[in-house]
């Protein structure tokens, strides 16, 4: 199991670590299109890295939010 503070470092762990793993025709179609996106900048939602992650794991999700009153 590993823990991540946002949504995004999962994601880049993925692409570092888990996107190198998987075979050449995996790679094609939206695992390479999700890699160069976020890579290369151009943009990539959040539904989108979770469908991704979830393809090759259990994710779960708490936020926090905390309001102190001045």
């Amino acid at each position: 199991m590993k823990t991540f503070t946002s949504l995004e470092q999962a994601f880049e762990w993925w692409i570092k670590t888990i996107y190198p793993t998987i075979p050449p025709s995996l790679k094609e179609g939206k695992y390479r299109n999700a890699w160069r996106d976020y890579t290369f900048k151009k943009g990539i939602s959040q539904k989108r890295m979770r469908e991704v992650l979830s393809d090759f794991g259990e994710i779960s999700e708490k936020v926090t939010i905390t309001f102190d009153l001045k």
